[in-house]
Formats: structure tokens, C-alpha cells, sequence
């Protein structure tokens, strides 16, 4: 690999780390790098999971320590996530990518209007919606279906949570970036877990990028902490946006 194939993928890894702790969606920045640098698809998904494990995990740390998170939620829905995440990635080779692709962009369209439709939402919490109910549904949903859909496809998925623990449990933008942290580091542990038992992670080139990835994710987590929910939804809308754009061009680029 040339030296500045490496650069560029260490500056990819940088930025998805920032995106990443923002919003979630650092993948969209890290995947393609990792394709472009010349590494097969299963090689490129298991060392971005290198990467974002640190950076996940790292910027997890600084929003527990200037800000709460639902651990009611985050504890379980983690320890479910390693699960299902993992049984996602031992799965991937079951299910094309082309199935999923095309109900993640309407999935992701139907977000991006609904966040631009209701200016107010995720801008401050309604705890009248935290009932038990409610917590049993953001477990699940988070913890099962977003992390299963995680190990199988990957992109988008902090965006989802942070979309899920916003809609069903009524947090702000914020809160619910800190505790889909805690998830999403689950995720990519059991993904990663089951990728490298199989040898696909490039492990000298995933640590190298984790180190970027980790510097990105603190000055995001600071930045989402100093700037709050407002700037939270102004990024979440852009990196929306970049998502569909991208899955329609994987979508219909062949």
C-alpha cells in the first residue's frame, strides 16, 4: 500500500470518528477509503470495525463523564448488541447487501423528512414518554434489529440509534448521541469478534486508523457536548443526506 493511500485513510478515519460521535455514520467516510485503498469488501467492513470500536468506545467515556446516559437502556441493549451483532456478521454471507440497501434509503429519506418537518424534535427531552414499555421497545430495537442489522450492512447505524432512543424514549439529541454510544460500541465488539476469528480484519492498518479515529471522536463528543442538541440535528440531517446519496449511488452506479 503507498504511503498516501495511508494518509488518506488516516484522515478518513479522523473525520469518521468525529461524524461518528457526533451522529453516528463515520462508515460512510471509512468504508469507501478502505475500498479505494484496495481491500476486498469483508476486509474493508472488518477493519472498519477496528477503527470504530476505539473511536466509539473512546467518545462513549467522554459523554458518561460530562453527561448521563440511560443505563437502564445502555446496559442491557449493549449486552444484547455483542449478541446480535455478532450473529449479523456471521450472517452477512447469507444475505446480499443489494436486499437491504433500498429499505435503508427509505428508512433513512423518511428520518431526514421527519426531522425536517418537526424543528423541535430531539432539541429537548419529553420524559413522558419513558414508561416501562417504551424502555422494553428501545432495548429491543436497538439491541436486536439495529445491531443485527449492524454485523449484516453497517452504514447508518448510530444514526438510528440516535433516531430510536429519540422517538421512542423521548430523549434529546444529546442524551440519546451518549447512550446509542454505549450500543454502538457493543456492536461493533461483536461484529468484530466474529470477523476477526475469521482472519478479515488488516490489523496493523485497523489500529493505525483506530488512533485517528479515537482523536476524531473526542473533538466530536466535545463539540456535540459544547454546541448541544441544536448542532447535533444540523449534522444529523447533513450525514442523513450523505447516506441516502451514497447507498443510491452503490444502488444504482452497477
Amino acid at each position: 500500500m503507498r504511503a498516501e493511500q495511508i494518509v488518506l485513510l488516516l484522515v478518513a478515519a479522523l473525520a469518521a470518528g468525529w461524524v461518528d460521535a457526533v451522529v453516528g455514520g463515520g462508515g460512510l467516510l471509512q468504508l469507501p477509503a478502505l475500498l479505494l485503498a484496495g481491500l476486498s469488501p469483508v476486509e474493508a467492513m472488518a477493519t472498519n470495525k477496528t477503527a470504530s470500536i476505539f473511536g466509539t468506545a473512546s467518545a462513549a467515556v467522554t459523554f458518561a463523564r460530562r453527561t448521563k446516559f440511560d443505563r437502564a437502556v445502555a446496559v442491557p441493549a449493549g449486552i444484547l448488541a455483542v449478541c446480535f451483532a455478532g450473529a449479523g456478521a456471521a450472517s452477512a454471507a447469507l444475505l446480499a447487501a443489494e436486499v437491504l440497501k433500498p429499505l435503508v434509503m427509505v428508512v433513512l429519506l423518511a428520518v431526514a423528512a421527519f426531522v425536517t418537518l418537526r424543528p423541535a424534535f430531539g432539541l429537548a427531552p419529553d420524559p413522558r414518554l419513558r414508561v416501562r414499555a417504551r424502555v422494553a421497545a428501545a432495548i429491543v430495537v436497538s439491541g436486536v434489529f439495529i445491531a443485527f442489522y449492524d454485523g449484516i450492512l453497517g452504514p447508518g447505524t448510530g444514526t438510528f440509534l440516535l433516531i430510536a432512543f429519540t422517538s421512542i424514549l423521548g430523549l434529546d439529541f444529546v442524551h440519546a448521541s451518549a447512550t446509542a454510544k454505549i450500543i454502538n460500541t457493543g456492536t461493533n465488539l461483536g461484529a468484530l469478534l466474529v470477523l476477526g476469528t475469521q482472519g478479515k480484519v488488516v490489523w496493523a492498518l485497523g489500529l493505525g486508523m483506530a488512533a485517528c479515529n479515537i482523536a476524531g471522536a473526542q473533538l466530536g463528543a466535545r463539540m456535540a457536548l459544547r454546541r448541544g442538541a441544536g448542532f447535533v440535528r444540523a449534522v444529523l440531517l447533513c450525514v442523513v443526506s450523505a447516506l441516502v446519496l451514497r447507498l443510491g449511488y452503490d444502488q444504482f452506479s452497477g
